[in-house]
């Protein structure tokens, strides 16, 4: 292992032997990061907390075969590998290798540098071999999958040992609906520095995939506001009873008059284009979306029916779920409003379960160079600040690992209550509850501060059925 560690003199952030200082430090229990770049050290945690990688791997481990994807992903694959194709002279010059996964991180092709090709095989960096962050700790492309920017892994960097003689790239291509990883195109150099033009081309190669991805989801919005529009004349002619469209992910592609008030969100207005989709801010509403899609793939005429909360509704909505397919794929689902006909879905999916589920993992948040791990309890409330969200806790006000307050919320479970499109609250940190003269809201918090959270009238509802007031 004497040349194990020839890069760390050559690597970024903090140093070579910074990094490794900290990843010795980190794989025996130790939560000092210093020098070590804030999305690397989040990944170890991963790696070391959640996953339980060995950081003393030698080689990745065997893929799953029985992998489940759509028609949809092998066209990402093809034009992964065209892309590749076109720069593997270029990188197979400098001494790399190209190498393009599916979303559970299993290698699925390899081009490049013979040479390097060769060390790769020792360490299983080869087709059918699983390079997913759970399997094989911190890698440019199993990190990729876990992010949604590129992502750059230098030597020591990687959480396990074996590969502290690569310099790996990668980026993930992304469902522009649900935002999940499809694939991953990576670049590997053993004991030699990456490509000046790595970061380029990654990139070109991920947005011109995802253009076409793109592309067909808005042929997917247009065919689910067709299917929207014949089942309007079914739906008039019954009282009490509205329409809506919902992409796979949840989103509202387009609802009537009645259900738009229900629902929060405009009336009557299609969106094919999926970032211009409405996010109606219900989470049961989410959940069902995505039962009735996993359906759906394995039953293509199944109906099913639940009852939700919807805003500005004190009882619960019982709706009616319809998939709807373009080419055998699913591209949504229909919702009626008012009407409660087919096979009822079970209340526990995704509720309980997934509660108790999060309950079982800790919120990562940083402080200065180090990590902090957070209890649910700990937490008092969550704001989003432009593109960060700060936790206010027991231990201070502290930035959250994760950008995302939705993620935020998921991750809190049942202990968590939307109560702003900036503000995510515990439900057991609540003091007090203030009204305004107007008849609005505000959560006193329990913090050192007694800060004022201010309820939205989108959300008021909610939070009265959550407080039972």
């Amino acid at each position: 292992m004497a040349d194990v560690h020839r890069l760390r003199a050559k690597t970024g952030g903090g140093g070579e032997s910074t990094v490794y200082g900290a990843w010795e430090r980190f794989v025996r229990g130790a939560d000092d990061v210093r020098g070590v770049r804030p999305e690397v050290a989040l990944s170890w945690q991963r790696c070391r907390d959640q996953y339980r990688v060995n950081p003393y791997l030698a080689e990745a481990p065997v893929a799953i075969t029985d992998v489940d994807h759509t028609l949809e992903h092998d066209v990402v694959f093809a034009e992964l590998g065209f892309r590749a194709a076109s720069v593997v002279n270029e990188v197979s010059d400098l001494g790399g290798v190209v190498t393009v996964t599916d979303a559970t991180g299993r290698v699925l092709a390899e081009w490049g540098n013979k040479d390097t090709r060769n060390y790769a095989a020792e360490a299983n960096l080869a087709p059918w071999f699983s390079w997913a962050e759970g399997s094989t700790g911190t890698n440019g492309m199993g990190t990729a999958l876990e992010s949604h920017a590129p992502v750059v892994v230098r030597g020591a960097e990687h959480w396990c040992q074996a590969f502290h003689d690569w310099n790996c790239a990668g980026v993930a291509v992304r469902d522009v609906v649900t935002s999940e990883p499809v694939a991953a195109v990576n670049i590997s150099c053993w004991r030699s520095e990456l490509p000046e033009s790595v970061g380029a081309w990654l990139s070109n190669a991920a947005s011109r995939t995802q253009f076409m991805l793109r592309r067909r989801a808005r042929d997917a919005g247009a065919e689910l506001i067709a299917a929207y529009d014949h089942a309007r004349n079914h739906v008039r002619a019954r009282a009490g009873v509205s329409l809506a469209a919902l992409d796979p992910a949840g989103q509202v592609v387009i609802a009537d008059d009645r259900a738009s008030v229900l629902l929060g969100v405009p009336g009557s207005t299609p969106a094919t284009d999926p970032a211009a989709r409405w996010n109606p801010g219900l989470p049961e509403l989410v959940r069902v979306a995505r039962y009735a899609a996993e359906q759906a793939a394995h039953t293509r005429d199944w109906v099913g029916s639940t009852q939700i909360f919807t805003h500005l509704a004190d009882e619960p909505t019982p709706i009616s779920i319809r998939p709807v397919f373009l080419s055998g794929h699913l591209v949504g689902t229909l919702v009626e409003l008012g009407v409660s006909d087919a096979e009822q879905l079970p209340r526990a999916e995704g509720g309980a379960a997934a509660s108790d589920q999060a309950q079982g993992h800790r919120i990562v948040a940083m402080r200065d160079s180090r990590l902090v791990l957070l209890r649910h309890p700990e937490i008092s409330f969550a704001e989003s600040e432009g593109n960060d969200v700060w936790l206010t806790t027991d231990q201070g006000r502290l930035r959250a690992a994760s950008p995302a307050l939705d993620k935020l919320e998921t991750e809190l479970g049942g202990s968590a209550l939307r109560v702003h499109r900036q503000y995510v609250v515990n439900i057991g940190r609540i003091r007090e509850v203030e009204r305004g003269f107007k008849g609005e809201l505000a959560l006193v918090m329990d913090d050192e501060a007694r800060t004022m959270v201010p309820v939205s009238r989108r959300n008021a509802p909610a939070v009265r059925r959550a407080l039972g007031i």
